[in-house]
């Protein structure tokens, strides 16, 4: 949840302070952004699962955002697109990520309505005796 909310503080900060980005930092803002969403996404997947450790998410968040500005500074460098490497790979575990969270949200939701369901049927049930 706190990873969530850091999220949304950090968008509504970033539209309100309305901050230039210069053209050449492109590449590097963009899969440090993937790298920190995807992040994000695995915590909330963690914490669905009862895993989610702290320390684990900084060093991957940080880990990630290093890798990927890497691979763009040196794709930079070789002029080569490198940076798509790091888009690709980021933009695979974000749809990973967002199915699992999916497919844990129906599960509860269908176990919630199971459990309901056969609670009524259990109070409109006559009893015999």
């Amino acid at each position: 949840m706190i990873p969530l909310l850091g999220l949304l503080i950090g968008l509504i900060v970033g539209l309100f302070l309305n901050i230039d980005i210069p053209s050449a930092y492109s590449p590097y803002v963009a899969v440090v952004i993937l790298a920190i969403v995807d992040s994000i996404l695995g915590a909330i997947v963690a914490n669905m699962q009862n895993e989610y450790r702290s320390r684990l998410f900084i060093s991957g968040l940080i880990g990630n955002s290093v890798i990927a500005v890497s691979l763009a500074a040196l794709g930079a460098q070789l002029d080569l697109p490198l940076n798509l490497a790091a888009i690709f790979a980021f933009g695979n575990r974000i749809f990973i990520n967002f199915s699992k969270i999916r497919r844990m949200l129906i599960d509860r939701y269908d176990k919630r309505k199971k459990v309901f369901v056969s609670d009524n049927e259990k109070k409109n049930t006559p009893t015999v005796g």
